[in-house]
């Protein structure tokens, strides 16, 4: 709605998360990181399971929030783009 270009956009809204996404990701994992490290001591038994599986979706949400949405939004909004008469120079 500003004038500018799909594809400059979905660059500068990306570069605009990205720190906020990386810091929340690292400070997560910096304190599950403990918790999956112990795994097989005695008392971990249920923690260290849960530190896993919770670093894994972690990881899996950053990656999704830092290239897949972007990569859809870029194919859903460029297509539509085109269909309405605007050019975008991604």
């Amino acid at each position: 709605n500003e004038g500018v270009p799909i594809g400059d956009a979905i660059f500068q809204g990306s570069t605009e998360r990205l720190v906020p996404i990386l810091m929340t990701a690292l400070a997560a994992a910096l304190g599950l990181a403990p918790l999956a490290l112990a795994a097989g001591k005695p008392g971990s038994e249920l923690l260290s399971p849960l530190a896993i599986v919770t670093l894994g979706g972690l990881l899996t949400s950053t990656i999704l929030n830092l290239i897949v949405i972007p990569a859809g939004f870029s194919l859903v909004f460029e297509n539509s783009a085109t269909h309405t008469g605007v050019t975008s120079h991604a």
